[in-house]
């Protein structure tokens, strides 16, 4: 059992659970002894101690401490996700945030009350409306994967009312795996679309597909191997001829914003990821926010509540008896993630729309750069140019007795978090990276030293780098084969 760990020294080694601290007799308080008054909690009053440790408030503190010091974070370095945008998120927009106004008001409050909040939920939308080219954008779902359920509810209400639902959705094969989730929640069954030779949905293929059962397609552009289809026109066209719907997934609009206007394309329903494009925090269990915009022919079918401008302030139309149009009900109890409206209003109103379209140029810019260093040393699926990410594959470890997974690892060693992994499932090995605008070029330089390095390490035999990697963690490497036996997993110890 590891005892308590102080100094700077216990950031690489196992820290010891609060419970195993415990020092009988400490406390970080020290209350006078409760005037004795009579318990109004009958038979459900305590009758045994809680069982808390005893420790010192320094103990408590510098535990806690030592604890996050063992994370990694945006703020201690890059964060080369693909798919996933972990970008900075400015001081401003949690100021913001945080200001009384917005941070203590309640949903049930009466709408005189919460006036400001109705307006800014209003311009919030204007800006999604506006940068994507869609009339309407239903606020409340919680998060990416609720907006695709919320689309494709959407697009199954507006069929419906036609006289059926329809039966399949289309998903291409390179699609994040809630998209065939969320359709088969909708009660769809799914069909999968394959891509051609360059990494984009088989335009061909598509429209071999597509018959009067199909209810839509769910296509994400850019796609996840980081690349525009640029027959994007042409599919909805496509589905549009046979009466079906065209849902996009946004995950990844933060490469175009400012640039294309989804509606151009014939999209009818996107969902936006605030905390992607729009700089909300990310991870950790939420909050998140996952709008959907919605095309001329799925307004009137946006689920409640929505917020409306009258000649006496905003309202919310909260009941499908006040409602324009025919929703079909409501995603969540109230009106949507108030607090991540905030943050991302606040940055799309000090970026600008010039600023945007800026954004949206340097985090593809960044990740071409990352493909041009590193195209010699890696190996690409795909001809480039991409969009905001790039994708590799494991071919330049073919021969090494080196894996992905244990490339991985050791980029762990080095101190930088690594890139997203075996995903997408259309390449073996993928190694998918995401460098975001907010990474300057000294950061990326130095991403792409250390990927060089370990690559020529792999490639020069020494196996032993990755083998055992990470070693200078609190926690050393998963020992998988153990694991996949066992529903325990179980841990190599740390170093001493």
């Amino acid at each position: 059992m590891a005892g308590t760990i102080t100094g700077n020294k216990g950031l690489q080694q196992e820290e010891a659970l609060i419970f195993e601290q415990d020092s009988p007799g400490q406390s970080g308080v020290d209350l006078p002894a409760p005037d004795a008054v009579p318990s109004r909690l009958g038979e459900a009053a305590r009758t045994a101690p809680v069982g808390l440790p005893g420790l010192s408030e320094p103990q408590v503190v510098r535990h806690y401490l030592r604890i996050s010091q063992k994370n990694y974070a945006i703020d201690a370095g890059m964060y080369p996700l693909g798919s996933c945008t972990m970008k900075h998120n400015p001081r401003l927009n949690e100021k913001m945030a945080r200001l009384p106004g917005f941070a203590d008001i309640h949903p049930l409050q009466p709408e005189s009350t919460v006036q400001g909040a109705l307006a800014l939920i209003n311009e919030c939308a204007r800006w999604l409306t506006t940068l994507t080219g869609m009339p309407g954008v239903a606020m409340s779902p919680a998060a990416g994967a609720h907006g695709e359920l919320t689309g494709l509810m959407t697009i199954r209400a507006a069929l419906e009312d036609r006289g059926g639902p329809r039966k399949r959705v289309l998903v291409p094969e390179s699609a994040h795996g809630t998209n065939p989730a969320s359709a088969h929640m909708c009660g769809y069954t799914v069909e999968a679309i394959p891509a051609d030779e360059t990494g984009r949905v088989d335009l061909a293929a598509l429209k071999d597909r597509i018959d009067d059962d199909v209810a839509a397609v769910m296509i994400t552009n850019p796609n996840t191997c980081g690349l525009f289809e640029g027959d994007m026109k042409n599919m909805s066209d496509a589905i549009h001829a046979a009466g079906g719907y065209v849902y996009c997934d946004g995950a990844n609009f933060n490469a175009i914003v400012g640039r294309v206007r989804p509606g151009d394309l014939g999209i009818d329903s996107m969902h936006l990821n605030l905390h992607k494009t729009f700089s909300t925090p990310h991870g950790g269990g939420g909050p998140g926010a996952g709008p959907v915009v919605l095309s001329a022919a799925l307004v009137p079918y946006a689920p409640l509540p929505y917020v409306v401008a009258g000649e006496d302030g905003f309202h919310l139309v909260e009941h499908a008896d006040n409602a324009e149009g025919k929703p079909y009900g409501r995603m969540k109890g109230f009106h949507g993630q108030f607090g991540v409206f905030v943050r991302a209003l606040a940055y799309m109103m000090s970026m600008g729309a010039d600023g945007l379209r800026q954004a949206s140029g340097d985090a593809v810019l960044n990740a071409n750069y990352l493909l041009a260093a590193l195209e010699d040393d890696l190996s690409l699926p795909y001809p480039g140019p991409c969009m905001h990410e790039v994708l590799f594959d494991d071919h330049f470890l073919k021969d090494t007795g080196v894996t992905t997974l244990d490339f991985a690892k050791a980029m762990i060693d080095e101190g930088v978090h690594p890139m997203t992994m075996y995903f997408p499932l259309v390449v073996h090995g993928a190694l998918l990276m995401e460098p975001t605008e907010t990474e300057s070029k000294a950061a990326l330089d130095s991403f792409v030293g250390m990927i060089k390095g370990l690559a020529s390490e792999a490639k020069a035999g020494n196996t032993e780098l990755f083998d055992e990697a990470p070693r200078h963690t609190p926690r050393r490497r998963l020992d998988e084969t153990t694991a996949a036996r066992s529903p325990v997993l179980r841990w190599r110890p740390a170093l001493e």
